[in-house]
């Protein structure tokens, strides 16, 4: 069978599982008949060999044997074609229904299939260089001992924190300093570590190493930075951080896993761009007025920081885990790998492929491709494996899906989405569940009840099969939706796909705090149209008119991130957090409007009635413009003020006596005049000098 260009082959693994090849050649749509193999790897090799001499691309349904197979494809030269290949035995064959044609596992086979024949684009990459310069930092023999095993390929120097003891090495072989580690910046290939009192050994050193007497401060550089310390780590999130390496001092084998790993690390590495950021629709701050946080509050590793009135990713540092794309309101971060729209392809095809061989109650089981794929083969070699209707979906990592994914996967017909999270990553759960509560509440307010989306967070392959099988929640409406473009459209295509079929159809749900959908309430009576939130609005929700003093504002296009409120000059906005399904909801509606204020000297229109008499209440009692008609020229266009002024005041620009400046001859001059003063009146009086 040939699929989206490809020749598709799969093989029942001597019989250890069941296939139905002519309802997964129709479900997936694939051009001819599927024949199954049994013992494709080995007895029908040349089978294999032949559909491969005739093909440009091969998909073939094991993993287990690729090597196997990529060795003969090696073999064949030039003329070999392209091969992919898909697991359907751990993931749907090998389960306890697996060993007869159980129309569910048939119907998961075909999704994986049709998955695995997709075209997935790469995500755009950054590079780093390392020319393998260590920096090794301990606090004893065991950090010059590690650097030592690194000396031969690496170039190694050791700071050695502390007061202990150091035997001196018979060769000095690697530099090696005592300091005090401050700080680090940086990421694997341009590292820089803040180092104080740091000093260099004597070379004179006998029984135990000693140090120059002067310490000094400042920065070093290194391309990869090896940390026996054993105290708090020099990043946050340091697991994540490439290039930094923390193991336990105490634990050789961690110890002998990293020297291991760290030996190997010179040259170009290659590390997706995980994120693609949209900085025009971000809506971290406006005017250095500060409206959403959620990115810069959830990344782990510090990779997001304020840059002005928008945020700046370091793709570096950046280690993927996609909670920026999860709470991100707007889709100014949107999660890049894969590329483009082609998670919403791989959900499309997954999904519909599964219904459309017959499948019933899909449940999504989102898993990452270390862990969640570890633990699925652990059940399927080991317990009962997947459910039937239980659909893995592979993913860069778990915590990368939010509230658009999931909308959209039950959009699609999936009763469930089941998040799989690792142990590793369960410092990230609350975020998660955050996301969870807003997707529970539309989904109770629609009439599909709550417990659509779920957290599953196993050490044991027992726990989750304990998690999956259970009783599969009521069937959704199959829709077939298009994901396309950022995060509000994939929402709202969701969204109206579970409400245009839902048992209730409200036209509103009130939703929790947080949540990236509401109203913005404005207190007209308040509001003087100085349109300071239009301005501070990134989505466009707040709008004025260019021709008439009006503000309006569209529902659909509110992300609740409250600029505008903290914007306000008047502070008459409110917030209410809400999914509103009303057909006014997706455009502008007036919120309040006024005719323009005219000039009452010369009629022409300049301001808004609310601003003027809201200025007028507030200036009535300034000194400036006390008497006369010196208030009503609030009331006045520029030009008309300027003439007002120029008109009716005998001397606008008066502003009282200048004062001329004194000098110490003025001082001394009236010194003198006081003296000749008092002479005279002692004169006039009779009185001598004598007597005074």
């Amino acid at each position: 069978m040939k699929l989206n260009g490809k020749d598709v082959l799969i093989c029942s693994c001597e019989d250890t599982m069941a296939l139905d090849g002519d309802t997964i050649a129709k479900a997936t749509g694939g051009d001819g008949t599927l024949r199954p193999a049994r013992h494709l790897c080995r007895v029908e090799m040349d089978r294999f060999t032949d559909v491969a001499g005739k093909s440009e691309h091969l998909l073939v349904a094991c993993t287990q044997e690729a090597p196997l197979f990529l060795d003969a494809l090696e073999d064949m030269g030039e003329n070999a074609p392209t091969a992919s290949f898909v697991n359907i035995r751990e993931r749907a064959g090998w389960s306890e229904l697996g060993q007869s044609k159980n129309k569910n596992i048939t119907a998961k086979m075909a999704a994986l299939i049709a998955e695995a024949s997709l075209e997935i684009g790469d995500a755009s990459s950054v590079s780093m260089i390392s020319t393998g310069i260590v920096m090794v930092l301990g606090k004893d023999d065991a950090a010059i001992e590690a650097a030592r095993k690194l000396g031969d390929r690496m170039d190694v120097s050791v700071i050695i924190e502390g007061g202990a003891e150091i035997t001196p090495p018979d060769v000095m072989d690697i530099p090696i300093f005592m300091g005090n580690v401050e700080t680090a910046s940086g990421h694997l290939g341009a590292f820089e570590v803040r180092v104080e009192n740091f000093r260099a050994t004597v070379p004179s050193s006998k029984s135990k190493l000693e140090f120059t007497g002067v310490g000094e401060g400042g920065i070093s550089t290194c391309d990869l930075i090896l940390d026996l310390r054993g105290g708090t780590p020099l990043f946050s999130a340091h697991e994540k951080r490439d290039g930094y390496f923390r193991p336990d001092p105490a634990n050789p084998g961690a110890v002998a896993e990293a020297l291991f790993t760290l030996s190997d690390m010179t040259g170009e590495f290659e590390k997706p761009r995980y994120v693609d950021y949209d900085a025009g629709i971000c809506a971290h701050s406006s005017s250095r007025i500060t409206g959403c946080t959620k990115c810069l509050d959830v990344c782990p590793t510090g990779a997001i920081e304020p840059n002005g009135d928008k945020v700046k990713y370091d793709p570096y540092i950046c280690a993927g885990c996609g909670l920026c794309a999860v709470v991100c309101p707007t889709g100014a971060a949107k999660y890049s790998l894969p590329a483009g729209d082609s998670l919403s392809d791989r959900l499309r095809a997954v999904l519909g492929t599964y219904t459309k061989a017959g499948g019933e109650t899909p449940v999504l089981l989102v898993h990452d491709d270390t862990f969640g794929r570890d633990i699925i083969a652990l059940s399927a070699r080991h317990g009962r494996g997947l459910p039937g209707h239980v659909l893995p979906f592979t993913v860069n990592q778990a915590t990368q899906v939010g509230l658009d994914t999931v909308l959209h996967a039950l959009a699609l017909g999936a009763v469930q989405v089941a998040i799989l999270l690792p142990p590793s990553k369960r410092a990230d759960r609350d975020t998660l569940l955050a996301e969870f509560e807003i997707i529970d509440t539309i989904t109770d307010g629609l009439g599909y009840g709550k417990g659509r989306v779920v957290l599953i967070e196993p050490d044991e392959p027992d726990q989750l099969e304990a998690a999956l099988y259970v009783d599969a929640l009521g069937a959704m409406p199959t829709g077939d939706v298009v994901g396309m473009g950022r995060k509000r459209s994939i929402l709202r295509l969701g969204l109206d796909t579970l409400h245009r079929n839902a048992p209730i159809q409200p036209e509103e749900i009130a939703l929790p705090a947080g949540a990236p959908f509401g109203k913005v309430e404005i207190d007209t009576e308040g509001c003087t149209l100085c349109l300071a939130c239009v301005g501070a609005c990134p989505t466009g929700a707040l709008k004025d008119n260019e021709n008439m003093p009006q503000l309006s504002f569209a529902e659909d296009s509110c992300v609740q991130c409250g600029l505008c409120k903290n914007t306000c000059p008047e502070k008459v906005i409110s917030l209410e957090p809400r999914l509103s399904f009303r057909d006014e909801a997706r455009s502008h509606q007036v919120v309040k409007e006024e005719e323009p204020f005219l000039c009452i000297r010369c009629g022409k229109p300049f301001a808004t009635h609310a601003s003027l008499n809201h200025l007028t209440q507030k200036l009535s009692g300034h000194a400036m413009f006390q008497g006369g008609d010196r208030l009503d020229r609030i009331k006045m266009c520029d030009d008309c003020r300027v003439v007002q002024m120029t008109v009716n005041d005998d001397n606008p620009l008066a502003h009282g006596t200048v004062p001329i400046p004194r000098t110490t001859d003025d001082y001394l001059r009236e010194r003198e005049e006081l003296r000749a003063k008092a002479k005279q009146d002692m004169k006039d009086k009779g009185i001598t000098d004598g007597e005074a």
